[in-house]
């Protein structure tokens, strides 16, 4: 065997054993992110998973898909705006819902009052979800679900200084759930979660100028409100007017 041929089997087999150890390490990553629940009675079962968007599970799934795809590193930033945009951390706490339901139909609808999130000692519903999570089935589904990260009122973080996220779901959605009297709870340890990390170079640049242009087109319809409404106030002082000048006149 010639010089170059053992070095090129030697190159291949470092290759595949890196290969095996980022496979691994990425398995090792959604474990941690992704719980699962399986409900079994007689021949029929239920399996439900909740995956929950950390910082680190996302900046996996972004590098595993570059990994694969032997992206270059513009391919890569273009990728992770999408998926980014598409889950919107900066705003949002997302999370996916799986189900693979080998028994009787499920009726998860509507499925806003299905599931909740605690933090702390708080419940959230939902703000948005795939609306396909609120029909009936048999097989299997999933969808994304999405709570609010930041108070609607106050405008905190609602994780800030949190240990711990609890998604609970109905039992009332399956059968193979109610009649063992079993309420599924999955939660995580996101206190060292930080999405802000994710928020960097062209990616980052892309997604606040989204946010910006929304924010400019958000302030420009409220000054079109702004001036309509001025307009019907300066429109009513000058009705108003008038007529006092018509009084004064006939006085």
């Amino acid at each position: 065997m010639s010089l170059w041929i053992k070095i090129l089997t030697i190159a291949a087999l470092f290759t595949a054993i890196c290969a095996t150890a980022y496979a691994a390490a990425i398995d090792n990553i959604l474990l941690r992110w992704r719980k699962t629940m399986t409900f079994t009675e007689n021949t029929s079962n239920l399996t439900v998973a909740i995956t929950y968007y950390s910082a680190e599970l996302v900046e996996a799934e972004i590098q595993a898909e570059a990994e694969k795809n032997l992206w270059t590193q513009d391919e890569l930033e273009r990728y992770k705006y999408r998926y980014l945009n598409m889950l919107n951390l900066s705003e949002m706490i997302p999370i996916k819902v799986e189900f693979v339901n080998n028994g009787p139909t499920m009726h998860p609808g509507p499925f806003d009052k299905m599931i909740e999130m605690r933090i702390g000692s708080k419940t959230y519903e939902p703000v948005d979800y795939d609306k396909r999570l609120n029909f009936p089935f048999q097989g299997e589904r999933d969808g994304l679900v999405f709570f609010n990260r930041f108070d609607p009122k106050t405008g905190k973080n609602l994780l800030e200084g949190q240990n711990r996220v609890t998604i609970t779901l109905s039992s009332g959605i399956s059968t193979l759930m109610a009649s063992r009297n079993r309420t599924p709870r999955f939660f995580w340890d996101i206190k060292n979660d930080d999405p802000s990390k994710l928020y960097a170079g062209q990616t980052a640049a892309r997604l606040e100028t989204d946010r910006l242009i929304k924010r400019l087109e958000n302030l420009r319809k409220d000054r079109a409100d702004e001036a309509a409404r001025l307009k019907a106030i300066d429109d009513e002082i000058s009705t108003v007017q008038s007529r006092l000048d018509e009084l004064a006149a006939i006085q």
